[in-house]
């Protein structure tokens, strides 16, 4: 049995990267470090809660997706960033939907 189909979601982020964009440690090569992927959604996700202000609830409705889709989103894009940043990681948000 395969996997349900993956909701299309309407990420308008006005701040998404047109070729994508990488935050890292400073002083360390890139190809020393471990990478992590920020989705997309994660990205717009945050930028909707985080850094609009909007509730779960009205970030869903702008991506057209669940509240508790949202919620799920933003758990997983603050971890990731949190990682990034206590673990000396690097943060890749991607400018397509390719693994990195």
């Amino acid at each position: 049995m395969s996997p349900r189909p993956r909701k299309p979601r309407n990420c308008a982020c006005p701040h998404r990267p047109p070729d994508g964009w990488v935050f890292k440690p400073a002083g360390t090569p890139l190809r020393d470090l471990e990478k992590i992927s920020l989705e997309h959604d994660e990205f717009d996700a945050l930028h909707l809660c985080d850094g609009e202000g909007l509730t779960q609830e009205e970030a869903g409705e702008r991506l057209g997706v669940s509240r508790g889709t949202v919620q799920r989103l933003v758990a997983g894009g603050r971890k990731k960033l949190i990682e990034a940043l206590v673990e000396g990681r690097a943060l890749i948000i991607a400018a397509d939907k390719e693994e990195v």
